[in-house]
């Protein structure tokens, strides 16, 4: 059974809404933090923090994406964006789903890019686990 974590921008999030390239740049920028982290070190973290590459399906081009594993402990992250209609508002998320033969290491590194996103959107994100991160800013 597949899981699922949410990634919702709410009121006092950096952005109201993500669009599917924006959060692709999102992924590779993060990418880039972690080559440059990485020069810095004299390693090749990038490999190690994001072994995936973003990969596009026919059929879910509009609204998702996934993440496709290139190494052994890593297999796939699926990502797409959405909206939902909450208390009269309209307000968009983004979805991060583990599909039934994603490994160990794909739900810690979907925690690591969760809580990124997260961070840098100012958004409350909705673990695997069912617990709730506030990086928004709350009264």
């Amino acid at each position: 059974m597949s899981q699922n974590a949410y990634i919702k921008l709410v009121e006092g999030s950096a952005v109201p809404s993500v669009s599917l390239e924006e959060l692709r740049e999102l992924l590779t920028a993060y990418r880039g933090q972690l080559e440059l982290t990485g020069r810095q070190l004299d390693w090749e973290y990038d490999d190690k923090g994001f072994p995936y590459t973003i990969e596009t399906a026919p059929k879910g081009k509009d609204t998702w994406f996934y993440l496709k594993g290139n190494h052994h402990a890593y297999r796939y992250i699926v990502t797409g964006v959405g909206t939902e209609s909450r208390d009269g508002q309209e307000r968009h998320y983004i979805q991060v789903s583990l599909p039934d033969g994603a490994t160990h290491g794909d739900k810690s590194k979907a925690n690591e890019f969760c809580k990124h996103l997260a961070r840098k959107l100012k958004a409350e994100l909705h673990l695997f686990n069912g617990r709730v991160m506030y990086y928004n800013p709350r009264k």
